[in-house]
């Protein structure tokens, strides 16, 4: 059946690409608003704003750190010695894949739920396997964990949010002088902050170009960019002329003023982050294909990347945000609560947060559920009755239909290329 590979393998190849251009752009419209919803619902960010700063970080996270070399098998959820007969259906498999993942964002995209892209892929490859290959060529265990994940990491996240906003709010906003507090509290959530993200970027970004740290360089590393960013906003906070004097409702705009800094700063790490990360979402199985036929059929653990394969993701996440990804913003900036930057600030750190905490212990994790479970921690924080119920149960709702939603489809894609070419 390898013949198969041989007669068809370039046209398998551009049929791939194609719809490996589909998934990235279903990760662009879906995945990419989460990063830009809370700075867009908050006002720091107009739209137009927030989707060029996330076309530049998701690309260079993309680009410069979506991995040189990926792994076939996305997270090892299928166990690859089941095909070393039949290649070619790992081929057609993984195209199915691509096309069942990437439709169902688009539906989802468009009707504006943040859904998890990590959870369509991989409902996709788990459906095309067990129904066309074998149910024990999937490791159940690792669906187990994703699964467990949708209660654990929004949980995780939403309590960090609480946190993080009821401090602010004690620390800063309900004192006698709420200035003289952010001058001297704000600077630490800076650091804080600095601390976060140049942790995300190190372990999850540039240990794709090559640049590998210890877990002690790492800290270090972090900790020095920290002190240092939480020095320069002390410098920068003490130099804003801020009246002291001024009524109440004036101090709180300009504080919330400083806040919006903050979170298009955590914002722009976010969409590095979430480039360097999901991209591997559109392009894994992609490079799964492209390794297997230019192989002859020889399933290799860890694929090389083509050269046009990185470029290709990154383009297509950064299509799809610009045409599609403001459904998805309205949903989570203003969908869920409504939020200023100081909320904004406290969900986009807290899920920040959670993504360093995950990736320290391994959980399976998807930036959405993340950042969903962040914002809906900011509104508990107001009450319940601060929360639209509806635009939740929705969410939730989806988040449960999505991975059925990525296997029936791929599997029914799987059969159908199966049909063609064989």
């Amino acid at each position: 059946m390898v013949d198969v590979l041989v007669q068809h393998g370039p046209m398998l190849i551009a049929i791939a690409a194609i719809v490996g251009f589909f998934m990235a752009w279903g990760i662009g419209a879906n995945d990419v608003a989460n990063a830009m919803g809370t700075s867009v619902g908050s006002k720091a960010l107009t739209i137009k704003q927030a989707i060029i700063v996330a076309m530049i970080f998701e690309f260079a996270g993309a680009y410069l750190a979506g991995g040189e070399v990926t792994s076939t098998i996305r997270k090892g959820i299928i166990d690859a010695g089941y095909y070393t007969d039949v290649p070619e259906l790992l081929v057609f498999g993984m195209i199915g894949a691509l096309m069942a993942a990437g439709l169902w964002l688009l539906v989802a995209s468009y009707l504006g739920w943040p859904v998890s892209t990590t959870h369509s892929i991989v409902g996709a490859i788990v459906g095309f396997s067990a129904v066309g290959v074998g149910i024990d060529s999937v490791s159940w265990g690792k669906v187990g964990g994703i699964v467990g994940s949708w209660i654990v990491t929004p949980a995780i996240s939403g309590f960090l949010a609480y946190l993080i906003f009821q401090s602010a709010q004690k620390l800063i906003f309900d004192t006698e002088n709420p200035i003289r507090q952010a001058k001297r509290f704000v600077p630490m959530y800076m650091a804080f902050a600095g601390f976060v993200m140049s942790l995300v970027t190190i372990k999850k970004g540039l240990k794709h170009v090559g640049m590998e740290f210890t877990n002690v360089e790492a800290y270090t590393l972090a900790v020095a960019i920290a002190v240092m960013i939480g020095i320069i906003g002390a410098v920068l906070i003490g130099r804003l002329k801020l009246d002291e004097k001024a009524d109440r409702r004036t101090m709180f705009m300009n504080l919330e003023r400083i806040f919006a800094v903050l979170m298009v700063l955590t914002a722009c790490c976010m969409a590095f982050a979430h480039g360097s990360n999901d991209v591997a979402n559109a392009i894994g199985p992609l490079a799964a294909v492209v390794s297997i036929v230019q192989h002859d059929g020889e399933i290799a653990k860890k694929a090389a990347l083509a050269w046009w394969i990185l470029p290709l993701g990154a383009v297509g996440i950064v299509a799809g945000l610009a045409i599609f990804g403001h459904r998805v913003i309205a949903t989570i900036g203003k969908g869920i609560t409504h939020l200023t930057p100081s909320r904004g600030f406290a969900a986009e750190l807290a899920a920040a947060s959670t993504v360093v905490i995950a990736s320290g212990t391994g959980l399976p994790i998807s930036t959405t559920q993340t950042l969903v479970g962040a914002v809906l921690g900011v509104g508990m924080a107001r009450g319940i009755a601060a929360l639209n119920l509806t635009v939740v149960r929705n969410i939730v709702v989806s988040w449960v239909v999505t991975l059925p939603a990525g296997a029936i489809l791929s599997i029914i894609f799987f059969y159908t290329l199966k049909g063609i070419f064989s």
